[in-house]
């Protein structure tokens, strides 16, 4: 079983950038796709960008493309999101998980385990 810990949240303002980064132990890096998820105040939990196992195959949602970007570093167990351009609309909890399975996607239910979130915060 992993254990995921996020860190790199804050309170920035619109067209600043942040960097998430999401701690893993307890398995070994390699073995999990893993994704990014985003919890506004009052709505959905939703997808924000999906990684494999090798880091060759990622998949982005459309409000984030070309501004955030998905990685991961299997050497140190950490798994990374480069925000840019950030805007109002990204204000949410961002929440990293990861699957055992081969691939994760954009739907919650395909991932296994959940940190407990970092609070990021764009002001206008």
């Amino acid at each position: 079983q992993v254990q995921l810990v996020e860190s790199g949240g804050g309170l920035v303002q619109a067209g600043g950038s942040l960097r998430l980064s999401c701690a893993a132990s307890g398995g070994t890096s390699s073995s999990y796709a893993m994704g990014w998820f985003r919890q506004a105040a009052g709505k959905e939990r939703e997808f924000v960008s999906a990684i494999s196992r090798n880091g060759e195959s990622i998949y982005d949602a459309d409000s984030v493309k070309g501004r955030f970007t998905i990685s991961r570093d299997n050497a140190k167990k950490t798994l990374y999101l480069q925000m840019n351009s950030l805007k109002p609309e990204d204000t949410a909890v961002y929440f990293c998980a990861a699957t055992r399975s081969r691939w994760g996607g954009g739907i919650a239910g395909g991932y296994d385990y959940w940190g407990q979130g970092t609070q990021v915060t764009v002001s206008s």
